[in-house]
């Protein structure tokens, strides 16, 4: 099976790590090897660049871009609803790699490929909708009007957890907009960016795209270092932890670039004593160990209250004994693997410091053995009762690990929600609408996400997605996050036969 998908996706054995939207380009950087978190074993190689290609691919982009932008915005929406119906395709094919390389459940990595889908069919209907404001002038005989304009070449440095849609909520609004883009994926999961790119090479040469719209580099870090401070890239979008972001931050600050920052989260849901405990259930328990924990809108805590506490642990208690622990490609099983061996170091590490710091486990964790874990990645979610004040309890572990914390009233449990230094995803469970429109107010949550009475994790198409604080307060995705991937512009027209001046002053000679 999984022969007949690398090959429907020319992938190899020793792959090309570079690709100009129409053809994949031979490089003589680094080797990379993807290997599988599911059964440890190695799918492919790819190969990464040197400086001086990974300037070639940059100053082809900005070409293109000059030939792309000049393309009527509905056209090239058509572009991007070719790729979609591709997607579309693909779908099948596409979401059983990303579920392999990643070791997220087949689920998921289907799920994965429809957010694809959803955002090129949102672009497209975008497309025709790159519209400014009319403002009335103070001066007689003028009009005065808004636009945007495409920004140039917008680079997109994507994680491991979600290896190919993060991509698509940048590139397919960054295209339609009249951008170039530049994609470096997580060096962790470079096969499903390989596979996006041959999806994408297929669709521009059946239309006769030129080279340079649409490009994919693979490296490590020190390639992510050169985006960051090349200033022929007028925009910088970065997924990734906190650290990853704030030296990004710094270094396009430096030359006065953009950047589009989705950084850590450590989203909390608030359980109200007049919440219905079995929805509660189904959210908090999909948010914490879907992906592995490995999403940034995982739940990490729970804050419960005093009087449902007891009923809501045993609740949640019987659930975890009820997950199925494997091979993410079974649909049968909830849980797969962390990505690599560092995560679950991590993940043993955080269990270490919650018991240094005072917390007790009323779920235990522990890295699992056997045949069916030959890899090594896989673990047990782990519950743990805790305090908000614990410093484990504010990092962001990537790692089926959930807090619980008592609360006694609902000013209290806004508190401790927002007392963490990441501002992502949040979340309250209750039927009492006075605590709902509280949590919604602007003494509510403080994260760029905040629902009632669904989880943490997962997002809409439509909606702008992001957060505050450390999670960095960038938006893409839907809603008018297209705004990002553009420049305004003022204009003023005079159309009478007058220079009156602004402000009524006179300049009279």
């Amino acid at each position: 099976m999984l022969e007949n998908i690398l090959e429907r996706f020319s992938i190899n054995e020793s792959n090309a790590g570079v690709c100009d939207g129409r053809q994949f380009i031979k490089t003589s950087g680094k080797t990379m090897a993807s290997f599988s978190p599911v059964d440890g074993k190695k799918v492919a190689e790819v190969t990464g660049l040197v400086r001086a290609e990974y300037d070639a691919i940059i100053d082809n982009a900005m070409k293109a871009f000059h030939q792309w932008r000049i393309i009527p915005a509905p056209k090239r929406g058509d572009i991007v609803r070719q790729i979609g119906e591709s997607l579309r395709v693909e779908k099948e094919h596409l979401g059983k790699l990303v579920s392999y390389e990643m070791g997220k459940s087949l689920q998921e990595g289907m799920g994965e490929v429809q957010e694809m889908i959803d955002i090129c069919d949102f672009a497209v209907g975008l497309s025709r909708q790159l519209h400014g404001l009319t403002m009335h002038s103070e001066r007689p005989d003028h009009r005065m009007y808004e636009q945007w304009h495409p920004l140039g070449v917008v680079a997109i440095i994507s994680a491991f957890n979600f290896p190919v849609a993060v991509w698509s909520w940048n590139a397919m609004i960054a295209l339609v907009c009249g951008n170039v883009c530049v994609w470096k994926p997580s060096e962790k999961t470079p096969l499903a960016a390989h596979a996006c790119l041959a999806i994408v090479a297929r669709v521009f040469e059946k239309n006769n795209i030129l080279a340079g719209v649409c490009n994919l580099i693979q490296g490590d870090k020190e390639v992510g270092e050169w985006m960051a401070s090349d200033s022929r890239l007028a925009l910088v979008s970065a997924t990734g932890s906190t650290q990853m972001g704030k030296a990004v931050n710094v270094a396009v600050a430096r030359r006065l670039g953009r950047c589009i920052l989705e950084l850590g989260g450590n989203n909390a849901i608030i359980i109200s004593k007049d919440a219905d405990l079995n929805m509660s259930l189904i959210g908090a328990v999909f948010g914490a160990v879907g992906t592995a924990g490995q999403r940034c809108t995982s739940t990490r805590r729970l804050i419960i209250h005093e009087d449902v506490y007891e009923d809501f642990v045993n609740k949640l208690k019987k659930v975890y004994q009820q997950l199925k622990i494997g091979n993410p490609l079974d649909a049968s099983n909830h849980v797969g693997p962390l990505i690599d061996k560092d995560a679950v170091n991590n993940y043993l590490q955080a269990i270490e410091k919650i018991r240094k710091e005072g917390g007790s486990f009323c779920i235990e964790g522990g890295v699992l053995e056997g045949e069916k874990f030959v890899s090594g990645c896989y673990v047990k979610p782990c519950v743990a009762e805790v305090k908000n004040n614990f410093p484990i309890v504010h990092q962001e572990t990537f790692a089926p690990i959930l807090y619980l914390i008592k609360y006694s009233n609902i000013e209290d449990a806004i508190a401790m929600q927002n007392d963490v230094p990441q501002g992502l995803s949040s979340a309250i469970m209750t039927l009492n609408l006075r605590e709902a429109e509280l949590f919604l107010s602007h003494g509510g949550s403080d994260c760029g996400i905040a629902n009632v009475n669904i989880g943490t994790s997962g997002a809409e198409i439509g909606g702008a997605f992001g957060g505050e604080k450390e999670t960095g307060g960038g938006r893409e995705s839907g809603s008018d996050a297209w705004k990002s991937y553009m420049r305004r512009q003022t204009n003023t027209i005079n159309y009478g036969s007058d220079l009156p001046l602004a402000q009524g002053i006179k300049f009279d000679f």
